[in-house]
């Protein structure tokens, strides 16, 4: 029995709620679980998860383990996810007895490139041009005219990638037959580079009642493949393509009938077309700056859309800049690999900056470690105490989004 939405009772504060993953995402929503009065028990292998280090409960065992899963069954009224590679299997084992959000099938489309850009067309909205290789023969089977068709590309591994982990950039057949064979001959997709101008994500909490909610759009830069910095309202969106953007999120969370907090990430063309990248099936790092800077928090809308009540304004009450911290900035320095204290003193004396730091044990090149929001009153203020802040930190000098003119 699937109890996705089998009762729409709420789950009342004092009550266990459960989390499979223990990273920062999981971290941020036992912060906001707990401030709203519930318990949290987060089951993750690792004995040092950030998670775990401040849940009411850790429960260490694999993702798959039956026995862990059940006794978290038993003890949660609801079970979510901090991240989308948590077997899909092991969600629809909890889901026999108890909520959970977002289902299974959900984090199944979203785990496999494939399955996830046929559904985001089956909800009319565009993807980028691209062919399935399944396999070597799937490979051997297409002709250089069709690979030529999606070239220059990216070959992207069709499941376990992200932060730019499984893509290799291709520009010729021979390329992209040697990349297929580099990656094991896995599924993959061949996806068309196309001529960027920005990237955007829309973020939306659905409750099991159908209602929803979406914060304001949200223009990101990339370093590397992996989030460098997030900029709210986005300023080079004009208002019809927010409008479009929301309303695809929300189309896509509809057909899911999905439970929860989804993000989904745009391209804008130079064109100014909208093309739909990926979803992550659960809070997003490009949706931290929400903690600081909006009514309610990413991570306190997860809390209520699993628990059955009613979602959070998500108006957002100062214009912000997020900033990603990665292990980078404690080797920054001229101390070779010796490990550096970064200047928190200073970043904290910006009166826009909040510190979140994952309380993670080892930092580690291309790790990320925590993030600043600078939450400022206009997004002019905000973006000169993130340029600040980089300076600060040596993080990556980003060109500066462009402002609307009045």
């Amino acid at each position: 029995m699937n109890t996705e939405s089998s009762t729409l009772t709420p789950i009342l504060p004092g009550s266990w709620l459960g989390m499979l993953g223990g990273g920062q995402l999981g971290r941020m929503f036992c912060f906001a679980a707990q401030a709203l009065g519930y318990r949290v028990a987060v089951l993750d292998p690792d004995e040092t998860s950030p998670a775990g280090a401040v849940a009411d409960r850790h429960i260490r065992a694999a993702y798959t383990d039956e026995n862990a899963l059940t006794e978290l069954a038993r003890l949660c009224a609801a079970v979510s996810t901090e991240f989308e590679n948590v077997p899909a299997r092991s969600l629809d084992f909890l889901g026999r007895t108890i909520p959970v959000s977002p289902s299974g099938r959900c984090v199944a489309i979203a785990q496999d490139r494939l399955a996830e850009k046929q559904f985001i067309r089956s909800c009319g909205v565009p993807v980028a041009p691209h062919l399935a290789l399944e396999s070597r023969e799937a490979l051997d089977a297409l002709s250089d005219d069709a690979l030529q068709a999606v070239l220059p590309g990216i070959l992207k591994t069709a499941r376990l990638g992200y932060d730019g982990k499984g893509q290799i950039s291709v520009a010729t057949v021979a390329q992209v037959r040697e990349a297929h064979a580099s990656l094991g001959h896995v599924a993959c997709v061949l996806e068309k580079r196309l001529a960027l101008a920005f990237e955007v994500s829309a973020l939306v909490a659905r409750g099991a009642d159908g209602r929803a909610q979406v914060y304001p759009l949200a223009q990101n830069s990339h370093v590397d493949g992996i989030l460098a910095q997030t900029v709210v309202p986005a300023p080079d969106a004009p208002a019809a393509l927010v409008e479009q953007a929301q309303s695809a999120a929300l189309a896509i969370a509809e057909a899911l009938g999905y439970v929860g907090v989804l993000c989904i990430e745009f391209f804008v063309l130079q064109d100014g077309t909208l093309v739909a990248n990926e979803m992550a099936p659960r809070p997003h790092n490009s949706g931290h700056y929400t903690i600081d800077a909006c009514a309610t928090s990413q991570f306190e809308q997860q809390v209520r859309a699993m628990a059955r009540l009613p979602l959070g304004d998500p108006r957002q009450h100062s214009p912000a800049v997020m900033l990603n911290i990665l292990g980078d900035v404690w080797f920054d320095g001229d101390r070779g690999d010796q490990p550096i204290r970064p200047a928190w003193d200073q970043v904290l004396a910006l009166a826009s900056a909040r510190l979140h730091l994952y309380g993670k044990e080892d930092a580690r090149v291309g790790r990320k470690m925590g993030h600043i929001t600078l939450a400022a009153t206009s997004l002019e203020e905000a973006q000169a105490a993130a340029a600040q802040c980089t300076r600060i930190l040596r993080l990556p000098v980003l060109p500066v989004p462009t402002l609307p003119t009045v």
